[in-house]
């Protein structure tokens, strides 16, 4: 290892990082990131790289927007903080709470804020709980989520993720919260089985799950509409018409986790409209703020909202929240984004690049390491596999996808490695050249990763 900088060592002797292996952290070292305009961010030895990731999913405009800095900086200047318990609010929140009941994929009516996706997430699964405590049914609390889902890491959000790092020696899930298949047609399909078969047999199998659970006890379905963190995953032709049959057949509701989906991701503002979801409960967070400052949203159905106010009266309080929900200047900065997102006709800009998008992506699929390429609108992932034929994975210890990763960082790109599932989520505002760039960088890494497999 090289001798750190000034920055790394104090980072180095100081911060405990998430979703990092701490043991060898000092050994491997910080990126330290410096700076960022545009779809570029540079490290404090002045390298430049295409951040192919928009940081963690949600740099949407990029880096250093011009309005969203103003918006930010007005905020500081007029009411740099107040809080939204006891019936007190701000013009920042009034307003962003309108516009997202406005641009909503379904008919809700009212709105929740919170710091972030797994705050958001936690939140659902208590108005859940405290819902069905308000209609008089105090046994239907069981909440299901999905196998290789990521919903946060919050005790409860965590509980909800279905990937065994986030559970292991943290002592979750937690009761009440359980999984079902995850639908990858690609890994866990049958053989000569199709999508719209894979769909069936998922739907049936989660009918079954509920039927065994007992309909009286099962309160939530959580699903990203686009399963993220466990490696871009779509969902098969007509997975969500099936098992929406099968919530609404044992009044199940549906959560809708929008994290990463919404916001214009897939190519609508949220990815319920594209893959035709109908949430009873939406959180959303990340491109809501493009990452600038941490804000997450709960918008909640008619029905549940009459529920939670019904309850709150007899309580006397809705005893949840958060001392920078609605915060004025998070606030302040997401209305803008949205501002942005309208102005500048985003979603019709990632419509008209989603197509070469997936074009190049897909090239990808021909390289005898890549076993599938997935993704839709502006994400994508490239899983990589040992065999082609048997989609024989590589071995864990040659670490495949870190590796591909880091040979990426090397040429000037910025990837995500999940496991062997390579991921790539861009700014949207990127251009075609630019995302020529990003596919030439990525080819590049590949012919590295390639030259050193075994023949």
């Amino acid at each position: 290892m090289n001798t750190p900088s000034e920055l790394a060592a104090k980072d180095i002797a100081a911060h405990l990082h998430p979703f990092t292996n701490l043991a060898t952290h000092a050994d491997v070292g910080p990126l330290v990131i410096t700076r960022g305009d545009g779809i570029h961010v540079e490290d404090e030895q002045g390298r430049r790289y295409i951040e192919g990731m928009s940081g963690l999913w949600c740099s949407s405009l990029g880096f250093s927007h011009p309005r969203l800095i103003a918006a930010g900086t007005q905020a500081l200047q007029t009411l740099p903080y107040y809080h939204t318990f006891n019936h007190r609010s701000n013009p920042a929140v009034a307003q962003l709470a309108e516009k997202l009941l406005a641009l909503a994929p379904v008919p809700m009516a009212r709105v929740f804020f919170a710091n972030s996706g797994s705050e958001a997430n936690d939140s659902a699964v208590k108005m859940i709980w405290y819902y069905h405590n308000a209609i008089g049914k105090p046994g239907k609390k069981k909440i299901l989520a999905r196998q290789r889902a990521y919903h946060g890491v919050t005790v409860a959000a965590a509980s909800l993720s279905g990937l065994p790092a986030n559970h292991q020696d943290f002592d979750l899930p937690i009761d009440r919260i359980s999984h079902v298949e995850c639908p990858h047609h690609y890994r866990y399909g049958l053989p000569g089985e199709s999508e719209a078969d894979f769909a069936t047999r998922l739907a049936d199998s989660l009918e079954q799950r509920i039927l065994q659970e007992g309909p009286d006890t099962v309160a939530a379905f959580f699903a990203e509409p686009v399963m993220g963190a466990g490696g871009v995953i779509v969902p098969p032709e007509t997975y969500f018409e099936k098992v929406q049959a099968v919530l609404r057949k044992y009044q199940v509701l549906l959560v809708a986790d929008e994290v990463i989906c919404g916001f214009g991701r897939t190519g609508n503002m949220f990815g319920s409209t594209t893959f035709g979801l109908q949430p009873d409960i939406l959180t959303c967070a990340k491109a809501l703020s493009s990452g600038y400052v941490p804000i997450s949203a709960v918008m909640v159905s008619p029905a549940i909202h009459t529920a939670l106010a019904a309850n709150s009266g007899r309580i006397g309080t809705f005893g949840h929240g958060y001392t920078y929900s609605g915060h004025p200047v998070a606030s302040a900065i997401a209305l803008e984004t949205l501002k942005v997102y309208e102005d500048d006709d985003i979603l019709a800009h990632v419509r008209a690049l989603a197509p070469g998008f997936q074009a190049r992506l897909r090239q990808f699929g021909q390289r005898r390491c890549v076993g599938e390429a997935r993704g839709v609108g502006l994400i994508g992932a490239l899983e990589l596999v040992a065999d082609k034929a048997s989609r024989q994975p590589f071995a864990p210890a040659l670490k495949a996808g870190p590796r591909l990763a880091q040979l990426a960082q090397e040429q000037g790109l910025i990837v995500r490695a999940m496991g062997d599932t390579v991921a790539l989520c861009p700014p949207l505002i990127i251009s075609a050249a630019e995302l020529d760039t990003l596919f030439d960088r990525l080819d590049q890494a590949f012919d590295l990763f390639e030259a050193s497999l075994p023949t």
